[in-house]
C-alpha cells in the first residue's frame, strides 16, 4: 500500500472520529467547575455563562463551586478530569495566568494541563482614594507618594488577588513606594478606605461605583486601556501618567488538555454566540463586566502573554504565596 494512501486513510479516520465525537456531544450534563463560593462576581457571571450555554447545547449545564487556594483546587480538578468536554473550567485571571508564578505547588500547570475554550468577559477596575487624600489625580498622587515614600496605603482583597497585582504593577512603573494592605475580600477593604484609614484602593467598577456616586471615594483613573463607560471622564492610568500601565481582571473557559478539537470548536461557537445576544450583554453590563470573544487559539495566546507579564512582575516583587 503506498505510504500517501496509508496518510490519507489515517486522516480520514481521524477526521470521521473527530466528526462523530462532535455529533455525538453532548449527550449527558456538562458540568462547569467555579473556583470560588457561591453568590459571588465570578460565580454569578459562571452562572449567567451557564445557563446560556445550556440553552444553546440543548444539554445541562451543572455548576459545581470548588473554592479554596485562590482557584487551585477547582483547576487542578477539571486538570485531572476526563479530556471529553464534560468537565469544563470557569477559569479567572488568577487560575489560568498568575497562580503558577504564586505558588510553589498549585497542583496543575495551566499551560500545560488546561485547554484554552473561550474567553468569556473582562472587569475594568479604577484607583479611588479617600476623598481626604490631598490628590485630585494621578499625578498629585504620585508626587503625594514621592514626598512622602511609604506613608501611602493600598488595600486589597489579598494577597496575589489582581488588586494586590494592581498596586504592585501602579508602584513598579510609577517608581514610588506605597504599603499594601491585604485584607480577606473587598468590602473590609472598601471599610478602612471609606474609613480613612487607607489611601488608595483598586477595586472592581461595579464594586466602587455606589461609593463613587455618593462621593465616599473618589476615582483617578481606570486601570483598562480603554476608558470605562460607568465612568466618563475618568482617565485610564496610561493616560494619567503611568505609561505601559494595563491590567485586567478577565474570565475565560477552559478544559482538560487532550479534550477533542472538534468539542472545543463547538463550545467556543456556542458561548461566542452567548455573549453576542443583547439579553446576556445586558446583564453582564449590570454586573460590570464587558464581553470579550475570542477563537480558542487566540484566547491561548493571550493567556500565555498574561503569564509571561504576571510572572516577571510577581517575580521582581517577590510575592509568594503557601498553598
Amino acid at each position: 500500500m503506498p505510504a500517501w494512501f496509508r496518510k490519507a486513510a489515517a486522516g480520514a479516520l481521524l477526521w470521521m472520529a473527530a466528526a462523530a465525537a462532535l455529533g455525538a456531544y453532548p449527550d449527558k450534563p456538562v458540568r462547569l467547575v467555579v473556583p470560588f463560593p457561591p453568590g459571588g462576581a465570578t460565580d454569578l457571571l459562571a452562572r449567567e455563562i451557564g445557563n446560556a450555554l445550556q440553552a444553546r447545547l440543548q444539554q445541562t449545564v451543572v455548576i459545581e463551586n470548588r473554592p479554596g487556594a485562590g482557584g487551585n483546587i477547582a483547576a487542578a480538578a477539571v486538570a485531572r478530569a476526563p479530556a471529553d468536554g464534560y468537565t469544563l473550567l470557569f477559569g479567572t485571571f488568577g487560575s489560568l495566568a498568575v497562580n503558577k508564578s504564586l505558588y510553589d505547588k498549585p497542583g496543575y500547570d495551566p499551560l500545560k494541563d488546561l485547554a484554552a475554550v473561550a474567553s468569556v468577559a473582562y472587569l475594568p477596575n479604577v484607583l479611588v482614594v479617600h476623598p481626604d487624600v490631598p490628590a485630585r489625580n494621578v499625578a498629585e498622587l504620585l508626587a503625594l507618594a514621592k514626598r512622602e515614600p511609604g506613608k501611602l496605603t493600598y488595600g486589597s482583597f489579598g494577597a496575589g488577588s489582581s488588586s494586590h497585582l494592581a498596586g504592585e504593577l501602579f508602584t513598579h512603573l510609577a517608581g514610588v513606594r506605597i504599603e499594601h494592605v491585604p485584607y480577606k475580600g473587598s468590602a473590609p477593604a472598601m471599610t478602612d478606605l471609606i474609613g480613612g484609614r487607607l489611601t488608595m484602593m483598586f477595586d472592581s467598577i461595579s464594586t466602587a461605583l455606589p461609593y463613587v456616586r455618593d462621593g465616599r471615594v473618589r476615582p483617578l483613573a481606570v486601570t483598562t486601556q480603554k476608558p470605562a463607560e460607568q465612568l466618563p471622564g475618568v482617565p485610564t492610568l496610561a493616560d494619567a501618567g503611568v505609561p505601559g500601565y494595563e491590567l485586567t481582571a478577565w474570565f475565560g473557559v477552559a478544559a482538560p488538555t487532550g479534550t477533542p478539537r472538534p468539542v472545543i470548536e463547538r463550545l467556543n461557537a456556542e458561548i461566542n454566540a452567548s455573549l453576542r445576544q443583547p439579553e446576556l450583554v445586558g446583564k453582564l453590563a449590570r454586573q460590570g463586566t464587558v464581553p470579550f470573544v475570542s477563537t480558542p487559539d487566540q484566547f491561548g495566546g493571550y493567556i500565555r502573554t498574561q503569564y509571561q507579564k504576571w510572572d516577571a512582575l510577581i517575580k521582581s516583587a517577590g510575592i509568594r504565596l503557601d498553598q
